[in-house]
């Protein structure tokens, strides 16, 4: 028995050398032909087994070939490679020194068990997104965003174009609009709850337009400014997407709300409910991958009695239950609305799109039989649209703020701008999307938010793949054809491309020659240099035809303008991508930037936002004792502390703080700075 076992493990051991070695030579063997520098690492960085593990496997597996290796042949074999293996490389500290040390803007990666291709190459990344049919999404990797359903982002071909026909209908300036004034609103209502949270003597309105007025001239120390967007985004795409007034707690829902619909917008779990609406789905967001990993029977059956994490495991399953029980609700109502010939009011009506494509038997795509949706494909684009729509503009404005507390300078700059586009005094409620909003893009906002998306994009890599047969990129770099092998996953390095001085000057001249120039500093001044000679922004005529390669041209809906406002710097194509380009480009990137800009316009009208700097002083009065240079100092700490935080921030699913960190701010009235004023403290 003793010797049957251990020929079967000879055998076993025998076949899996034999597996390894040819899955070596025959990967290495495609790389190679590719003609992109090649490392060869000994386990394949997409490996689902390794992204789920390496946060803890990395460090031991480190720690274990540099005791057994010698530190010449650790540093020359070793070290080349590990960097693919690390969670956020593309991220944290400089992606562009990664590709710095390779020697190239692309490289593939070569295991026994795998192939992938990263780039940072502005032209490889512009063939890569528009030709789809070469180059489609890698959907294998987006499975856990088909939590609640398949939607329009974790699908391709025929099956995407149903998904993406149905949802880009609501993706209009008209709704823009909506989404502007709605940002307004919101917005009002976030500082107005950060001031009655300050002063008891406050008073804010409990109406929905969220004005507040408060005697304080300044905010307690913020903790909790990733939370507050958070709640800020969701709160808009819940009413312009989906028709639900959701409030902020300082407030009360108004008197006109659908009855129907006031249960979504409760601070109390409303009857058959144990989470609120807005608590369940931030809960879902918040832990998607624990969901996606556990089953539900098994979070059902975690004892809360097992510490934090049984808590935390707990909660997710019945944030799942309550989500799914509300999101039911609200599809049922919707059908009911559109079988009865009920009209919605005004907004995007995401949830009414959908339901309408399915059940009412009067809509064009009904009629023309082209969209076959499922219910759970209801669910799953619902889901999608609200995490897209939510999540990543948060973290924008979350990171905006942060940026903009942590240079003084560029905040009155951008109240400048405000004074001179509406004003000092002027009513938000009574701004004029259509009079405004260009205005407002190319302002010193609109720089701001366009360098916040270049240097902190919310998504970090958007991966593609090579189609199911070989496919031939034209590398402008080395004017070479390469040959991509089919199936192999296609990474463009969004962070990495956008800090590249091939395409983006440096601002400050002397420093174009180094390795990354001030590429991995916050300059929005940078958007107003001079752009490239020859413009690298198409006309609509000829992105058509650059982008059909030779695959049936289409109309995909959604919004066809410019990312970027005409009057500030305009990117080489391929080089400035946050919402992705090409066909599968965000549907909403128009109306994430209309959001952000109305944001940070109101908020900057009657306020500043300070670093705060509880950490070294004990007080107020301590602070206001300070002379001028002390107090620069004292901000300077701050700044220094801000900065390394910012950098510290981790994918999951969007680029985020995690991990308990954040920066605290104070937000204060304009004149009543500390350290931020116009006498140039800081």
């Amino acid at each position: 028995m003793r010797i049957n076992l251990l020929a079967l493990f000879g055998l076993f051991l025998a076949w899996a050398t034999y597996k390894i070695y040819t899955g070596f030579k025959t990967n290495i063997a495609k790389a190679r032909k590719a003609g992109y520098p090649v490392l060869i690492t000994p386990i394949y960085p997409l490996s689902p087994l390794w992204l789920t593990t390496r946060t803890f496997m990395l460090p031991l597996l480190t720690r274990l070939l540099s005791f057994l290796l010698p530190a010449s042949f650790y540093a020359t074999h070793i070290q080349p490679w590990l960097f693919v293996m690390t969670p956020d490389w593309e991220y944290h500290p400089s992606p562009r020194q990664h590709f710095a040390q390779v020697g190239s803007d692309t490289f593939l990666a070569a295991s026994w068990n795998g192939l992938c291709c990263y780039t940072s190459d502005a032209g490889v990344i512009h063939q890569v997104m528009s030709r789809r049919e070469a180059f489609p999404k890698d959907t294998r990797q987006y499975g856990i965003l088909e939590i609640f359903g398949s939607n329009v982002v974790t699908t391709e071909g025929q099956v995407w174009r149903m998904h993406r026909k149905v949802t880009s209908a609501s993706f209009n300036e008209r709704n823009a609009g909506h989404t502007f004034r709605e940002a307004v609103r919101q917005t009002g209502g976030m500082v107005g709850g950060w001031f009655a949270a300050s002063s008891s003597s406050s008073s804010s309105s409990s109406s929905s337009s969220g004005s507040a007025s408060h005697d304080g001239e300044q905010t307690k120390t913020i903790t909790s400014l990733e939370h507050d967007t958070m709640r800020w985004a969701l709160n808009i795409i819940g009413y312009v997407g989906f028709g639900l007034r959701l409030i902020w707690p300082h407030q009360q829902l108004p008197a006109d709300v659908d009855p129907k619909l006031a249960k979504y917008g409760s601070l109390q779990p409303p009857a058959g409910y144990s989470m609120t609406f807005a608590d369940s789905l931030a809960t879902v967001l918040e832990r998607i991958l624990v969901l996606l990993l556990i089953p539900s029977a098994v979070l059902k059956r975690v004892p809360q009695g097992w510490g934090s994490w049984g808590a935390k495991l707990h909660e997710a399953w019945e944030a799942k239950v309550n989500y799914t029980k509300y999101m039911n609700a609200f599809l049922a109502e919707k059908m009911e609305d559109i079988r009865a010939g009920r009209k919605e009011k005004e907004g995007m009506n995401i949830m009414g799109q959908l339901v309408r494509s399915k059940y009412d038997p009067s809509s064009s795509e009904k009629k023309d039989g082209a969209t076959k949706l499922e219910d759970s494909d209801i669910m799953g684009n619902a889901f999608i649209m609200t995490l897209a729509g939510h999540e990543t503009t948060a973290n924008v404005v979350h990171f905006t703020l942060l940026e903009l507390a942590i240079h003084p300078e560029a905040q009155r700059r951008v109240q400048r701008d405000i004074d001179a586009i509406f004003g000092r005094d002027s009513d938000p409620e009574t701004w004029d999307y259509e009079k405004n909003i260009n205005a407002l893009l190319a302002s010193y906002i609109g720089a701001v938010i366009n360098e916040t998306l270049r240097l902190i994009p919310p998504v970090v890599v958007t991966p593609k793949r090579v189609a199911d047969t070989d496919q031939w990129l034209q590398d402008e770099s080395d004017g070479q054809k390469h040959k991509m092998p089919a199936m192999m996953p296609i990474m463009p390095v969004i962070s990495a491309v956008q800090r590249n001085k091939r395409y983006w000057p440096a601002l400050d001249k002397t420093k174009q020659e180094e390795d990354a120039g001030d590429l991995d500093e916050w300059l929005p001044d940078r958007w107003y240099l001079p752009s490239p000679g020859q413009r690298q922004q198409q006309s609509t005529d000829d992105e058509k035809a650059e982008e059909k390669q030779g695959q049936q041209e289409e109309n995909y809906g959604g919004y066809q303008g410019l990312d970027t406002s005409p009057t500030l710097f305009w990117p080489v194509r391929g080089s400035f991508i946050p919402f992705s380009d090409g066909a599968r480009s965000c549907l909403g990137r128009r109306i994430a930037m209309v959001e952000m800009v109305a944001a940070i316009a109101v908020l900057f009208q009657k306020y500043s936002v300070e670093l705060a700097v509880d950490e070294w002083v004990g007080s107020d009065e301590e602070v206001q004792r300070m002379g001028v240079e002390e107090r620069r100092r004292l901000y300077k700490r701050a700044q220094e502390k801000g900065k390394e935080t910012v950098l510290q921030a981790k994918s999951v699913l969007t680029l985020k703080l995690t991990g308990g960190r954040y920066v605290p701010v104070r937000f204060v009235r304009r004149g009543a700075e500390r350290f931020v004023g116009d006498e140039g403290l800081c």
